[in-house]
Parts: C-alpha cells; sequence; structure tokens
C-alpha cells in the first residue's frame, strides 16, 4: 500500500472541494484533493447553462467555466494534489498519531492512504431515481433522472429521447427541459406533485413559460406504459392528497425524465461514524463544521443541498477556515446552539460562535409572500426581518450578528 502524508484532504472536487482545498493552501497546508471522476468540477462540468458564479466571481458563467477558475487555481498551488481517478473507500483513525487515514483506490496505483490532520468532506449529493418515489407501471427503458439525461446530452453528446414528459419541477428538471427543447425534442410538461413549482422563478420563467412548457401543479404520474421502452405516462390531478381517477389524461412520450430531488452522497460519511441530521440528509456540523468525528469537517452539498454553486463554495472557504484552524490547534471551543422553532425545517449549521459574525442557511416549511424571519435568544429578539417570499425548495441566506452569548441558545423561527 502507497503511503503519503498530508495536512488535509479533500474528498470530492466539485464546488466545494475545490473552494476548500484552494483556502487551506492559502492558509499554508498541504491537501490533496481526491475526486473519483476524470477531472475536477463535479457536477458543474455537465452544466453548460450560465447562472453560475455572479455571487462568487461577481460574473456569469456557465458551469465548466466555473470549474476551470477553480482548478487553474488549484493546479498553480504547489501545496495542492489534485488526484483524479480515485475512490475514497474508507475514513480511519490514524495508526500511533492524531488525525486520520483516509483509504482510497485507483486503478493505475492499486490501494492508498493518505495520512491527514483533517479531512473535508465534500462528496456532493446523489438524485433520488424512481424507486425512491415508486412510480406504479412497467419497467421499460426510457425512464432517467435528469442529471442523468444532462450528463448523456451535454457530455456524451445523446438525445435520450424524442417526446419528453419531465417529472418534478426542480432546477434540474427545469433546465432540462429547455436543453431538450434546444436540441429538437418536444417537450410534454413538467408534472409537480407540489401546488407551487420547486426550482427557482427565474427558471421557471425561462426554461418554461418562455418556450410555453406545460406545468402540471399538483399532479402526479400515476402510471408508466410501455414494454420494450415508454410509450406513455398516465397523469393524474391531486385530490386531497391522492391521485383523480376520473381526470387522469394520458400522455404518450417515449422519455420519462425524473427531477425529483437530492440526497447528500454520505455513504463514505457513515462507514467513517458520522451521525446524520435526519432533516437534511448530511451530517450533524457545529459552528465550525466540523462532525462528531474529531478531525472530519463537512460542506457543501454534502452536508445539506444548496440552490446556488456559488454559497456551496461560499460555505467550503469558511469550512478550510476552520480545519484550518483545527490543524494548527486553534480551533474555538465555544458554540451556541441553533434550534429550528415554528415552519423552520432546518438551520445550518446547528451552533454559532459567541461575539463574532455567523452566516446561517434554512430551509422553511410554509410558502409565504412577506413572510418575517425571527431569530431569538431567550427573551431577547436578535433578528426581525422581512422575507419577501418563502417556501421550502428556496433556501434562506442570512447573517447573524456577534451579540450572541456563551451559554444562550438561539431558536429561529419563520411566521
Amino acid at each position: 500500500m502507497n503511503v503519503e502524508s498530508y495536512d488535509a484532504a479533500v474528498i470530492g472536487a466539485g464546488a466545494a472541494g475545490m473552494a476548500a482545498a484552494a483556502r487551506l493552501a492559502e492558509r499554508g497546508h498541504s491537501v490533496v484533493v481526491l475526486e473519483r471522476e476524470s477531472s475536477p468540477g463535479g457536477i458543474l462540468n455537465q452544466c453548460i447553462h450560465n447562472g453560475f458564479g455572479l455571487h462568487y466571481f461577481g460574473d456569469e458563467l456557465a458551469g465548466p467555466e466555473y470549474a476551470e477558475l477553480f482548478a487553474e487555481k488549484l493546479e498553480s498551488n504547489a501545496s495542492v494534489d489534485i488526484r483524479t481517478g480515485v475512490t475514497v473507500i474508507n475514513i480511519g483513525r490514524r495508526e500511533g498519531a492524531e488525525g486520520r487515514s483516509v483509504f482510497a483506490y485507483c486503478p493505475t496505483d492499486g490501494l492508498l492512504r493518505f495520512d491527514v490532520s483533517a479531512v473535508v468532506l465534500a462528496m456532493g449529493c446523489r438524485e433520488r431515481n424512481r424507486g425512491n418515489i415508486g412510480i406504479p407501471g412497467t419497467r421499460p427503458s426510457g425512464v432517467y433522472t435528469a442529471g442523468l439525461a444532462q450528463r448523456l446530452v451535454n457530455v456524451e453528446g445523446y438525445i435520450p429521447g424524442e417526446r419528453i414528459v419531465i417529472v418534478g419541477s426542480g432546477d434540474i428538471g427545469l433546465i432540462m427541459a429547455r436543453r431538450m427543447k434546444w436540441v429538437g425534442a418536444e417537450v410534454l410538461g413538467v408534472v409537480e406533485i407540489q401546488p407551487y413549482p420547486s426550482g427557482l422563478t427565474r427558471n421557471i420563467v425561462q426554461c418554461l413559460n418562455d418556450f410555453d412548457i406545460p406545468l402540471h401543479l399538483a399532479h402526479v404520474v400515476s402510471k408508466i406504459h410501455g414494454r420494450d421502452r415508454v410509450e406513455a405516462v398516465e397523469i393524474s390531478p391531486l385530490s386531497d392528497g391522492k391521485p383523480d381517477a376520473d381526470r387522469t389524461f394520458l400522455l404518450e412520450c417515449d422519455t420519462l425524465l425524473l427531477s425529483v430531488g437530492l440526497i447528500p452522497d454520505n455513504e463514505l460519511s457513515k462507514k467513517a461514524g458520522v451521525v446524520l441530521n435526519p432533516e437534511t440528509g448530511g451530517p450533524h456540523v457545529g459552528a465550525s463544521l466540523m462532525t462528531n468525528v474529531p478531525g472530519v469537517f463537512a460542506c457543501g452539498n454534502v452536508l445539506h443541498v444548496h440552490d446556488l454553486a456559488d454559497y456551496a463554495s461560499e460555505e467550503a472557504e469558511r469550512c478550510a477556515e476552520y480545519a484550518a484552524d483545527y490543524i494548527e490547534g486553534n480551533a474555538e471551543r465555544a458554540q451556541v446552539p441553533v434550534i429550528t422553532g415554528a415552519n423552520v425545517r432546518y438551520v445550518m449549521p446547528e451552533a454559532v460562535f459567541p461575539g463574532r459574525e455567523n452566516t446561517l442557511y434554512a430551509r422553511s416549511m410554509i410558502v409565504k409572500n412577506n413572510a418575517r424571519l425571527i431569530m431569538r435568544a431567550g427573551d431577547r429578539e436578535l433578528i426581525n426581518r422581512r422575507l419577501q417570499h418563502v417556501q421550502p425548495s428556496e433556501m434562506i441566506r442570512f447573517t447573524l450578528d456577534p451579540e450572541v452569548e456563551e451559554g444562550e441558545t438561539v431558536e429561529m423561527h419563520i411566521r
């Protein structure tokens, strides 16, 4: 087994992983970045549409351009070693020393071990599929996740079908509706189980409205027809939460794309003993974004699903700062827990540092215009801010001022 030593290992070279590695190197630490694909960039490499980088780079970029800027930054830094085609298989306690050992496999180099002081988890997320949502019917070919279809079209150069129905109005599904129209396919409609769209408003406008693609809200695909290939799908409106058979209609199609949510990819995390948050699917973390396993940090979509790559990179940079502090023996100890109150699904991280500004991310459990974001510590009101619109599919990002005191508990509400 080949054994190498670094200050830190970053697992995943997407928007979060590359940002974390760059910041760790800026802090003067040696970093190995382990990426199972053949090139860095992660999902960015197949996202050829623009809309990336507005917050982070101050410029509107396509996904590959966003990835390339980071890759160039890392490749020019001697403190960063990017290993592609490497699959991490376990994270264990380092023998005879503080820190962790990361075990990985590479087809050309065999089994590898990296001894490090800190590990940053940045593996991203994976798509939910037909098995996760249980659509009845036959099991023909022609059923894809939207992300796989995106890769087939944008990277491999294949068009998955000619007559498309899309399940789910998440951003990937909306973007693929437009993309399939661009390549000459007919998009018959987008089917959304919720009574409101799941994707960003700009994508509803630019990807559906601008191309006259129907959006069926409060509907489900109730059955798939076809033997060897998808031939049609039944679409049913919901009545009292159940499919209404009397109003069901048939759409003849050859392809069904599923954009039904993302799941943080934490099989490796669980194997390493990391405790997961059932609300996010990612690790429980404190103010420093460190998991329950000492020296193991998490950021980006492996922690919780972000709306924007820019925010994943931003969070990853803070994570790298905390990991660098940990490596240097300067990690902050005092933390104030943050708990969810009325209409809040989750808030991340799950604690803040007293006496300093903290950036938090949260998701609402309700759909509401002119909502109020309220943060309290005991009887003190820390924030009472108007939010123009909230819904579960859109992340809320905000900062909490340094007035939180040690020993308090902060509670978040949406009214």
